[in-house]
């Protein structure tokens, strides 16, 4: 018969094990377009880049990068950002992925994600406005290993969001495509993105 003290320290080694690795996929699955961590087997090579995956999107731009109509308010600024998805059985949705977005009046974009710094957390994107207070972002990213060292595949984020009346907020649709180091696709979800507007006050 086992010691009840010798009992009760491998159960605490066991939850601390548990949760170690509940916390690391769950980093690993909060990513810039990424919900999971394809296997790594190539370093990146111009060859191997996988960059013929991401498709381009023709985008007209005005002048300054925007087109305002009526004294609306702009997609210009900083934001809170948030994706989610919605599984079966989940109707408030699971956030994958969080962090800050600037979207720049020259029409581009730039994403601080969620994800460790070291496999690659800052992304880009070029913008256009579609409608009255909608516009459509064409986003990429490149990920890498926990390491930092082994690519594992770039990805695409396209949204369509609306700024809301006051322009404190918007909302939207999102889908993310992921593609290996050849660009053979891996993962594609779909969710919806929400972003609060960060001002100086």
């Amino acid at each position: 018969m086992s010691h009840p003290k010798a009992s009760a320290h491998r159960i605490v080694i066991a939850a601390m094990a548990f949760l170690s690795l509940t916390t690391m996929t769950r980093e690993a699955r909060a990513a810039c377009g990424s919900f999971e961590q394809p296997k790594a087997s190539s370093k990146l090579t111009p060859s191997s880049s996988g960059f013929a995956a991401i498709h381009p999107v023709s985008l007209a731009f005005a002048a300054d990068g925007q087109r305002e109509t009526d004294g609306d308010p702009s997609i210009v600024g900083l934001w809170k950002i948030a994706f989610k998805v919605f599984p079966p059985g989940v109707p408030d949705g699971i956030v994958v992925d969080a962090g800050y977005a600037t979207w720049h009046s020259d029409g581009t974009e730039l994403m601080n994600s969620g994800r460790p710094p070291m496999t690659s957390s800052f992304c880009m994107g070029v913008w256009q406005q579609d409608g009255r207070r909608t516009y459509r972002l064409n986003h990429v990213a490149l990920s890498w290993d926990p390491s930092g060292t082994v690519f594992v595949g770039p990805a695409q984020i396209r949204e369509t969001v609306t700024v809301s009346r006051e322009g404190r907020s918007y909302s939207g649709t999102f889908t993310i495509d992921r593609f290996d180091t050849v660009g053979n696709t891996v993962m594609h979800a779909e969710g919806r993105v929400t972003g609060e507007r960060i001002t100086v006050d």
